[in-house]
């Protein structure tokens, strides 16, 4: 069976597929509205992709944290504000998701910390904290300030217990 459309109907552009990876659930509240100072306030601190995604993160809900308003849940004001704390290669990479994909706060936390601090690096962080040496030429308080960097930048805070006093012991030998 051929194609019916008139040559008009096939030179139009396409009107579908232009449909958010982000899905809000349905707000039914009166008088809600996004103020525009909230969304300059997220603005403010942009994600990028090279930037710590965990730190974007606790960001973000310190921020979304002080908005609230009767009828309508914490996240769904997350998921419509996500995408403006995003710029450059972390806004591609959310434009890229599949239409109508994310459906939770927790899906787009797990897509957005998959994307941006693979697990690869979270073992990498994990064997540079379980095998952590202070360095020769290193005090006790550089080498106590770069362990703390490494936990810092590990989310999951892998390290063994007893390091800390593996690290105190290595230093008073």
């Amino acid at each position: 069976m051929g194609d019916n459309r008139t040559l008009p109907q096939m030179l139009q552009a396409p009107i579908e597929g232009y449909e958010d990876a982000i899905v809000v659930p349905l707000i039914n509240a009166n008088n809600f509205e996004l103020k525009q100072t909230l969304i300059n306030l997220v603005q403010s601190n942009q994600f990028t992709g090279r930037q710590d995604p965990h730190n974007h993160l606790r960001f973000f809900n310190k921020v979304t944290s002080t908005f609230r308003h009767p009828d309508v849940p914490n996240t769904s004001i997350k998921l419509l504000l996500f995408p403006f704390s995003l710029e450059g290669e972390a806004r591609t990479w959310l434009d890229k998701e599949p239409p109508r994909s994310i459906l939770t706060w927790d899906d787009l936390v797990s897509k957005f910390i998959n994307q941006f601090f693979p697990p690869s690096k979270t073992t990498y962080l994990r064997n540079e904290i379980t095998t952590f040496l202070q360095k020769p030429n290193e005090t006790f308080n550089e080498a106590w300030e770069r362990f703390k960097g490494l936990l810092r930048q590990c989310p999951h805070r892998a390290a063994r217990p007893g390091l800390l006093h593996q690290l105190v012991r290595s230093t008073t030998l």
